[in-house]
């Protein structure tokens, strides 16, 4: 992206770091070799974030606001209009777009360096353990679905979503992902109904 003088620093510098991320990844990121790619130094990268997780962390969130359609996923799960089932299957496809690949890359590179390093990514793990789930939950719930149903079916969905993501990346096979999405909701939709009337 080109460069705005117009942007505060951290901001700018933050753009910059995401650029970087998504396109090279975290795991031989320095943060001397990360500042001599967008301009600045390893001092004032800790200046403005304190350390190298926190910016990694930021620079996460800054690069999944570039993919509005995987935020769409949760904005369809929210359809109460919609059968439960064409709504998880529809979200999932939101999910899985090939242009949300380069995300879905560098967000499980971070998340097994934050399984390996328990301490140092402690709010990026924090975010990625309840974020969705909170969100599907809520939707659930929107449909009729009691707590604590409603999370136990979101962290289910979630979970698989997970699995699937990384599917994509390993066997790029989105065929098969839609179908075993596609299973995993029909069973799902019938089990809130059963809790939602129950």
């Amino acid at each position: 992206m080109p460069d705005s003088p117009d942007l505060p620093e951290r901001d700018r510098l933050l753009r910059l770091t995401a650029d970087y991320v998504l396109e090279y990844g975290v795991a031989e990121m320095t943060l001397r070799r990360l500042g001599q790619a967008i301009g600045t130094n390893n001092r004032m990268l800790l200046y403005y974030f304190g350390s190298k997780e926190e910016l990694i962390s930021a620079a996460l969130v800054e690069a999944g606001g570039r993919f509005p359609i995987l935020a769409r996923a949760f904005a369809i799960l929210d359809e109460q209009d919609r059968p439960l089932a064409e709504r998880i299957m529809a979200a999932w496809d939101a999910v899985a777009a090939a242009e949300n690949l380069p995300f879905h890359r560098t967000f499980f590179e971070v998340l097994g360096l934050a399984a390996h390093r328990r301490g140092r990514f402690d709010a990026f793990l924090g975010s990625v353990g309840s974020d969705w789930r909170d969100q599907v939950a809520a939707s659930l719930h929107g449909s009729g679905v009691p707590e604590p149903a409603a999370s136990d079916l979101a962290q289910e969905l979630v979970a698989l979503w997970r699995g699937l993501q990384l599917d994509l990346i390993t066997s790029g096979d989105r065929a098969a992902t839609d179908r075993a999405n596609a299973a995993a909701a029909r069973s799902l939709a019938e089990r809130a109904l059963a809790a939602a009337v129950g």
